[in-house]
């Protein structure tokens, strides 16, 4: 193999049979919601085999929990821009963005889908919410070692985007004036 070739592989194959099978459970999670499709649908989708796929992720609920980590870390980065004011303003107008975007509320209809449907998907569930916490959480850690007064994450969960997924869940209109009203108010 020459140098070309190995400097092209990294990701490869899988990283593209990973992106088109996570492209086919949002695309049928779109069209149907959760509950309403199988792997061997997915793998059709993709074009791939089911074998494939079971043997990555074993089942449908480890494959939603990795697509819906998979979409949180790439859609909400959690900014850094030096004040937490600047910090929830930046990260809240990026949740905004997300969940009124095509797939918006696609990662809200996994983690509702997984916490109710059975112990694998109640810990897939689980999973999904640890690592938005987390996330959230290294967000005000560093407000707290700038000295900045914290909420905790629960606290912006509560404030911040709860009140934003309910709005879209009920078609109303999230402007950026409500956004920021929404961190004036938490701050």
């Amino acid at each position: 193999m020459d140098e070309r070739q190995k400097a092209r592989r990294p990701g490869g194959r899988s990283a593209r049979v990973a992106a088109e099978v996570h492209q086919a459970v949002t695309d049928l999670i779109n069209e149907r919601g959760y509950g309403n499709f199988t792997v061997g649908e997915v793998a059709a989708r993709a074009g791939v085999a089911d074998s494939s796929i079971y043997r990555r992720w074993g089942n449908l609920e480890t494959l939603l929990t990795d697509v819906a980590l998979t979409r949180l870390n790439a859609q909400s980065p959690m900014p850094d821009t030096g004040s937490l004011d600047g910090d929830l303003r930046t990260y809240a107008a990026q949740v905004a963005r997300e969940i009124t975007g095509p797939d918006g509320l696609l990662l809200l209809r996994l983690a509702v889908a997984l916490s109710n449907n059975g112990e694998q998907a109640i810990q897939a569930g689980e999973k999904l919410r640890a690592e938005r916490t987390r996330q959230l959480q290294s967000m005000l850690d560093r407000a707290g070692e700038r000295g900045e007064h914290a909420p905790d994450a629960f606290a912006v969960l509560d404030h911040i985007l709860a009140p934003m997924y309910i709005r879209v869940l009920f078609g109303m209109e999230l402007t950026p004036d409500y956004v920021d009203g929404l961190v004036d108010r938490m701050l």
